[in-house]
């Protein structure tokens, strides 16, 4: 089914080419259907590369979704225009008194930094605590999901000896949990962070419950009664070459990183890499949109 955003956004020619069905506002306005709402706070440095690569996941659903991007008012955009952000995005400000079904929430280069430290910190727990009341269900990718463990759940993030970067083995810890119906018992998933949480503090939350783990990257899926809150502690949106990219990034900057590990052909930097997690962060989405956003959601979210 198709997700809804403005028509001239740069994404819409992509994802039409993809074949993924985008319904401009006009045509949306011509049809009498309740659309999910979906917010996305999108804190990543290359936003139209993390706007297309969620759309994408959105868009494998039944589900028809109108998608409000949402900009921080607190923060220094430093890697994207301030028409661009202008004219796709919503400040937080305007959206505060409306009702979403879904939230989501990004991960950010900021892990080096303790939370405190982060220029938007006050905004984004605003936000978190804002979500509480406005939101059915709220999705925190990577750093968010170390900061919504922190602000809801005093959960501390521990800075890593080397960074955790490549595709990692998972396992699904309860099987019957909606979050991962179809996932396959071990699944790959990407990484790619400084810092993270540990285990042995998550279980300690009685609250809480991890739906997978890997033994090399922790805790993957972390999840509340209800759904109401989501943790992922990973990228599932990240495409084919991103981790590629942010390798060839960190070379430049003379950072000395170390190869994504199971990513390139015999850890060869040289080939193309291999995706393998696709098919599962394709269930990981629809399972959030239709268990707990759709499933869950008034007709009359206001």
């Amino acid at each position: 089914m198709p997700i809804r955003i403005k028509g001239n956004m740069p994404a819409v020619k992509k994802l039409e080419a993809e074949n993924i069905f985008v319904m401009t506002e006009h045509r949306a306005a011509h049809q009498d259907i309740r659309q999910l709402q979906i917010a996305v706070i999108n804190i990543m440095p290359k936003k139209e590369a993390t706007e297309l690569q969620l759309l994408r996941l959105l868009s494998n659903t039944p589900l028809q979704t109108e998608v409000t991007f949402v900009s921080l008012e607190t923060h220094k955009y430093k890697n994207v225009e301030t028409s661009y952000l202008n004219e796709f995005y919503k400040p937080f400000a305007q959206i505060k008194d409306r009702y979403f079904d879904g939230l989501i929430i990004t991960g950010a280069p900021v892990e080096n930094l303790e939370f405190e430290q982060v220029d938007y910190w006050d905004e984004i727990c605003r936000i978190m605590e804002w979500s509480k009341t406005n939101v059915t269900s709220t999705l925190h990718i990577c750093w968010a999901a170390q900061a919504g463990l922190y602000y809801h759940y005093h959960i501390p993030k521990h800075a890593y000896e080397t960074k955790l970067s490549g595709v990692y083995l998972h396992r699904i810890t309860r099987r019957s949990a909606k979050l991962v119906r179809g996932f396959d018992d071990e699944f790959y998933a990407p990484h790619s962070r400084y810092t993270g949480v540990r285990t042995e503090d998550v279980r300690k939350v009685k609250s809480l419950e991890i739906l997978a783990e890997s033994d090399e990257a922790g805790a993957y899926i972390i999840f509340t009664k209800k759904g109401k809150q989501i943790f992922v502690n990973g990228h599932p949106e990240y495409e084919q070459n991103t981790l590629a990219d942010e390798y060839t990034r960190d070379l430049a900057k003379g950072i000395d990183p170390a190869v994504p590990k199971n990513y390139f052909p015999s850890d060869d930097p040289t080939k193309t890499p291999v995706m393998k997690w696709r098919s599962h962060a394709n269930m990981l989405f629809s399972n959030w949109l239709n268990y707990f956003v759709y499933q869950i959601t008034p007709y009359d979210i206001g």
